[in-house]
């Protein structure tokens, strides 16, 4: 089974909301466990897995913004948002029996290791499922950004981008029956197109160190497996 395997490390970015339950917000211990169904079926093929999570379900930056927040104060606060899910995750994860660390950007001894990449590494070559919280760890960077960073630090074969459809559209899919669905794009045509992929910086980083994306439906039952064994699913940005 391991040698049909077209990757075998992947950073899986996911967004907070892939936590939140039918009412967009906050925690739903449901679906964390629903991801730790996900990432078990990967890691019993042989994957090393790494996880970065965004904050969404728990802070929109926006909102503080339009109401006059400072930006940096209004981004560290998405990032402890970040490790409370990275924790959540954690622990639906660990009640599978997948040994689980939780690292942050942002030093909190008490519930998360600090970001190490080599100890990152170690960690995946033990088999253990790494959870990166805390973004970056600086203001004005996304956590798309961060899942590009840490991508290319843990020497990924991928990134995956978890979504709820199942691809890049040439338009919202949800507003418009007719919207196309590339199967593959390059990251010139992503960034030109503006289409919502990831933000620029992260393309952008991908595309400098040759990084392959994959953007693909994480709650369709057998995508992320036949993925992994390089059969045709979701969208495919490289270059």
């Amino acid at each position: 089974m391991e040698n049909s395997l077209k990757y075998r490390r992947i950073l899986l970015k996911l967004s907070g909301e892939a936590l939140s339950g039918p009412q967009g917000f906050g925690i739903d211990p449901t679906r964390a466990e629903d991801i730790a169904e996900r990432v078990e079926e990967v890691r019993n093929l042989g994957v090393d897995v790494a996880i970065v999570i965004g904050g969404g379900n728990l802070w929109r930056g926006r909102g503080g913004l339009e109401r006059g927040m400072d930006r940096a104060t209004a981004d560290y606060m998405g990032m402890l948002a970040t490790v409370m899910n990275a924790l959540a995750l954690m622990d639906a994860m660990e009640r599978r029996g997948l040994v689980t660390r939780v690292q942050s950007a942002i030093e909190m001894h008490a519930v998360a290791e600090p970001y190490i990449r080599r100890r990152a590494i170690r960690h995946l070559e033990k088999g253990r499922v790494v959870i990166l919280g805390g973004g970056t760890g600086n203001p004005y960077f996304s956590t798309d950004t961060a899942a590009a960073l840490r991508a290319m630090e843990i020497d990924a074969d991928v990134l995956i981008k978890a979504t709820k459809v199942d691809g890049v559209f040439d338009s919202d899919p949800v507003l418009n029956p007719q919207a196309v669905l590339f199967d593959r794009l390059t990251y010139m045509e992503t960034i030109n197109r503006r289409l919502e992929v990831m933000d620029s910086t992260a393309i952008s980083l991908c595309m400098d160190n040759n990084l392959p994306i994959l953007v693909l439906n994480l709650w369709s039952r057998d995508d992320l497996r036949r993925a992994l064994h390089g059969e045709p699913v979701g969208t495919l940005v490289s270059a």
